[in-house]
């Protein structure tokens, strides 16, 4: 049994055009469920703690997915999401690995965010895994391994530049993750829009896109049990 942080975003604004923003649903309630039915133990963080803003477009009915259904009918993860640990309050030490969920929130507040940075520099200092699904390989741009970015010459995916165009953001966004990534030394990869893929590189997982989101766990968990 593992001790798993998962960290989402509190930001809840898209860039300047006033629409709302947040995490996309999936990208919680799919590794949520593959660690819990694993018999892990989960903590939810967010930077500013409480309730997350969630992305109203994650939530459409065309977007539901079978670990979505299962949250709504799950009052005691409703509950857990609802009330989540303050980022400045959690500690590496405490946990045996940590999951980034996205939606463009983490774009704002997570890939800037001091105290996520020192946190996932943390993690992989210590020897353990650090996995960012979609958006979230993007809170990475600024995190340091020995001096270096953790991505150069690692094996990465995130979402992707193509995807960003389909969904009309990508004059919006802070940066492309595809680009960022790249821009880093990273190896980036990628499938088709929309296609589930995830990729391990020694400690770090990234996955491409919200249906990336299961496989990512997955990875997560199968680091976990060497």
């Amino acid at each position: 049994m593992n001790k798993i942080l998962i960290v989402i975003t509190s930001h809840n604004v898209l860039g300047s055009t006033g629409l709302p923003t947040g995490l996309w649903l999936e990208e919680l309630t799919a590794p949520y469920y593959v660690f819990q039915d694993a018999g892990q133990i989960i903590t939810v963080a967010s930077p500013k703690g409480g309730r997350p803003p969630i992305d109203p477009k994650s939530d459409d009915p065309a977007n539901q997915t079978e670990s979505m259904t299962r949250f709504k009918g799950d009052k005691a993860t409703q509950a857990i999401v609802a009330s989540t640990a303050k980022l400045s309050e959690v500690m590496a030490s405490d946990f045996d690995a940590v999951f980034y969920s996205g939606g463009h929130g983490p774009m704002w507040d997570l890939a800037e965010d001091p105290i996520s940075i020192a946190l996932i520099e943390a993690f992989y200092s210590a020897g353990k895994p650090v996995a960012a699904v979609c958006h979230a390989p993007g809170v990475l741009r600024h995190v340091k391994n020995e001096g270096e970015s953790i991505v150069k010459g690692k094996r990465v995916t995130g979402f992707t530049n193509a995807e960003e165009e389909q969904v009309n953001l990508t004059n919006i966004v802070p940066f492309l993750v595809e680009d960022e990534l790249k821009r880093l030394g990273g190896l980036f990869e990628k499938v088709d829009n929309w296609k589930p893929f995830a990729i391990t590189d020694g400690r770090l997982i990234t996955g491409q896109n919200p249906a990336s989101s299961t496989s990512a766990a997955q990875a997560l968990l199968k680091l976990l049990k060497h």
